[in-house]
């Protein structure tokens, strides 16, 4: 039996090779075969031909074909050899046609089916992982831009149903991209570099400098230098930066003459500068919110929303009460105590005392500071009035309710930043080419921020697609009316916790916005405007106490005051604002009545500041001595 299988299996002929060809027909007879096959089938490999044109001589032996007469015949005519080349471009046209027919109803279908796609978890309690995973890691790390990328990338594994392929392109395409190349968020980012520029250039020029010669000259007392302080950081409302930045040295020559501690100097900078930016339209804080409210009015938004902000009114509030009530309380009381007697620091670690203070630019005056502010107001709300359709006939609220904010803010600023370059020139302060020097410093500045409006709109974009906006809203309507009644005080409570850990309020606001948007867009516009007023005074009130905060580290830099000093001296002034602030929210939750809640609140600080008063007069009664 062996012996007969063995002899069956070397009686099958080897057909897949040249040997074997060899062996069972004549050299010449199978080459000219091969030499056929060449032309009639050249797309096929030499070692397919082999066996193929012995086959055909096989059967060539047996039982002629067409075929095999054709591989058999040693020479082709002219005109057979004509017509199998064109018979041969004739097949090679309708393969790419037929391909390109493929690839084309191919990319047709997918668009129909990317168009159509809806992923297994959408509007399920599942869209709400990205942002809470994002919430989490930033509590965790105190990190924003990998805590907001990780809440991206499992938005995007959500959606593609965990491949990976998908999930990468979405990520990217749909969404890095696809906030990128969207018009309105690029004119957001062009406003933010311009007006990073436009600090650079108000800082090389001298202004500051001059401002704070001419403020020391004119300002008597230790409640002047203070109110000084506080009228300037409010006029610096385009940014929290360029305000950190340069009310520090334009007013502390001016404190320090009237010996106000630098403790209180940094709470005054840092309490005028988020504060203040979240209550001013014209400022790239508005431009920030406005960017992260996709799919309604933002800039209207915001300005609706700025009467509902508490805390930023009550710690406007508290400033001015506490230096015209010469009243002070917790350890900046013996700061300002310390002070009076001389001693600026109160602590051993001085580390700025003996820093020098050489300006670069001596030409710069006050001019030099205050125009280019009015330059950049005025253009900012000519270009909102423009967008908004004021030179066509709409009247002027109308123009600017009805405002397109990236394009009125990214025109304003442009030609802004061109009249100040010019007018620079003309004064002879700063040369063209200083001011050019200033454009890619002035957008190194302004990265920061770019980067987290670029992953918080990410972040939307992924929520949006597993459908976030419809599941909120479907449990929001059947929430109940107690628990919706108290979720301003609870949004402005996790906003608070939520910057304070992590050190930024626009991280604060690019996680909660989105979803305290989609929660109320579609059951209670007006409870929208109030939790939205609240996740904003939430963030600030987080990011005015965190000591990693880069505004509170720049208030502490640009009063030259020791960090912790700062951050230990303000924590009161904060809670307090904030625990006032936590009540205003739970009676505006019920009443809907900001004319019942905002006097409450500030009636609450007033008598609270009284009751300090009344107390530290008659233990401290130095402080409340005028010079």
């Amino acid at each position: 039996m062996r012996e007969r299988r063995s002899r069956r299996r070397n009686d099958i002929p080897r057909y897949d090779s040249w040997a074997g060809c060899r062996r069972y027909a004549g050299l010449s007879q199978v080459w000219r075969a091969i030499d056929d096959a060449r032309i009639i089938m050249p797309w096929v490999t030499h070692q397919q031909r082999v066996p193929m044109a012995f086959f055909a001589f096989r059967e060539s032996q047996a039982k002629p074909t067409m075929l095999t007469h054709k591989l058999n015949k040693h020479k082709f005519t002219g005109k057979e050899k004509k017509e199998m080349r064109n018979k041969r471009k004739m097949g090679y046209v309708f393969l790419m046609s037929l391909l390109i027919l493929c690839c084309s109803s191919t990319t047709v279908f997918a668009a129909d089916t990317s168009a159509e796609y809806v992923p297994q978890l959408y509007a399920t309690i599942w869209s709400l992982v990205p942002p809470v995973v994002a919430i989490v890691l930033a509590l965790i790390t105190k990190e924003v831009y990998s805590s907001l990328f990780v809440g991206i990338l499992i938005g995007g594994v959500f959606w593609s149903g965990f491949k990976p392929e998908a999930t990468i392109l979405h990520v990217f395409q749909d969404g890095v991209v696809g906030v990128l190349t969207d018009s309105y968020n690029m004119g957001i980012l062009v406003f933010l570099v311009i007006l990073g520029v436009m600090v650079c250039m108000m800082n090389k020029a001298g202004g500051s400098a001059a401002f704070g010669r001419w403020a020391k000259e004119h300002i008597k007392t230790r409640a002047g230098a203070q109110l000084a302080t506080i009228t300037l950081g409010v006029l610096i409302f385009i940014d929290d930066y360029f305000n950190c930045l340069t009310v520090g040295s334009v007013m502390r020559p001016v404190t320090d003459s009237h010996n106000v501690s630098r403790a209180k100097l940094a709470y005054l900078i840092d309490a005028t500068a988020a504060p203040i930016c979240i209550i001013a339209p014209i400022s790239s804080w508005a431009a920030a919110v406005t960017g992260f409210v996709k799919g309604e009015d933002g800039f209207s938004i915001f300005i609706r929303a700025i009467p509902y902000n508490y805390y930023a009114i009550l710690t406007v509030i508290m400033m001015v009460t506490l230096v015209l009530a010469k009243e002070d309380y917790g350890p900046m009381k013996a700061h300002e105590k310390n002070a009076i007697e001389g001693d600026l620091f109160t602590t051993g670690d001085r580390p700025f005392e003996n820093t020098s203070e050489n300006a670069i630019y001596n030409k710069g005056k006050v001019i030099d500071l205050v125009f280019p502010i009015l330059s950049l107001i005025v253009c900012c709300v000519i270009g909102m009035i423009y967008s908004g359709g004021f030179f066509s006939g709409t009247g002027f609220v109308e123009a600017f309710s009805g405002s397109d904010a990236s394009v009125g803010l990214m025109l304003g600023s442009f030609f802004a930043m061109v009249i100040t370059i010019v007018f620079y020139a003309v004064r002879k302060v700063l040369r063209f080419s200083d001011s050019m020097a200033c454009i890619p410093e002035g957008f190194k500045a302004m990265v920061p921020a770019i980067l987290i409006l670029t992953f918080a709109w990410t972040l939307k974009a992924m929520t949006d697609s597993l459908g976030a906006a419809p599941f909120v809203a479907s449990v929001m309507n059947s929430a109940a009316g107690g628990l919706m009644n108290l979720l301003p005080a609870i949004i402005f409570l996790v906003g608070c916790f939520l910057a304070f850990a992590t050190g930024t309020s626009w991280g604060t606001f690019g996680i909660l916005i989105p979803i305290v948007v989609a929660s109320f867009q579609d059951t209670d516009p007006n409870l929208m405007i109030i939790a939205m007023s609240a996740c904003m005074a939430g963030a600030v009130c987080g990011d005015h106490c965190s000591p990693i905060s880069d505004t509170t580290i720049m208030a502490s830099a640009g009063a030259k005051c020791n960090h912790i000093n700062h951050v230990n001296t303000q924590m009161p002034y904060v809670m307090t604002v904030a625990v006032i602030s936590a009540i205003g929210y739970v009676i505006l939750g019920f009443t809907r009545n900001i004319w019942i809640s905002l006097p409450v609140c500030v009636a609450i600080t007033i008598v609270f500041l009284i009751i300090m008063r009344n107390r530290n007069k008659k233990k401290h009664p130095e402080l409340f001595e005028e010079e």
